[in-house]
């Protein structure tokens, strides 16, 4: 089964409910980009009008996380995926409607085959942009995955 927005969405109101009540939506995702948007609200906004920081992470978050997902979907193998780290740069008041850009999907691959072969943990880093509905980008995040297969265990 493919993943889908749709699919993503209801994923996200059942499992990340905090990021759904705040209007995180996954609108776009295929083998390379994930799209993810959020529109600035009462529920997601800071003391200075504008979009709170932790909002804006989780929807960057998702545009990286989602892609990663799905190219774990495909293997279909039980492969586990962690956040290891993440940095950001915040360059305007992010107000409207934000839109998260992912398309790091080819740096996938590479660290699931290798995390198959080997067994080992694999890291890469993943990288995703929010710009506002003028075009001008609001915030900058880079997340450092980490993918590795888990292992089987067979009862005798």
């Amino acid at each position: 089964m493919k993943l889908t927005p749709s699919r993503l969405n209801t994923f996200l109101m059942l499992k990340l409910p905090s990021a759904w009540l705040c209007g995180v939506r996954v609108r776009e995702i295929d083998e390379e980009i994930c799209r993810v948007k959020v529109t600035h609200r009462w529920i997601n906004q800071n003391p200075f009008k504008s979009m709170y920081f932790a909002v804006q992470a989780m929807a960057a978050e998702l545009s990286t996380g989602a892609l990663v997902m799905a190219k774990i979907k495909k293997e279909n193998r039980k492969i586990s995926m962690l956040v290891a780290q993440n940095a950001a740069s915040f360059s305007k008041k992010a107000t409207g409607k934000i839109t998260f850009t992912c398309g790091d999907g080819h740096k996938i691959d590479a660290a699931i085959q290798r995390t198959l072969e080997t067994g080992e943990g694999q890291t890469f880093w993943m990288n995703s942009k929010g710009f506002n509905e003028e075009g001008v980008e609001v915030s900058s995040f880079k997340f450092e995955w980490t993918v590795k297969v888990k292992r089987e265990f067979n009862e005798h």
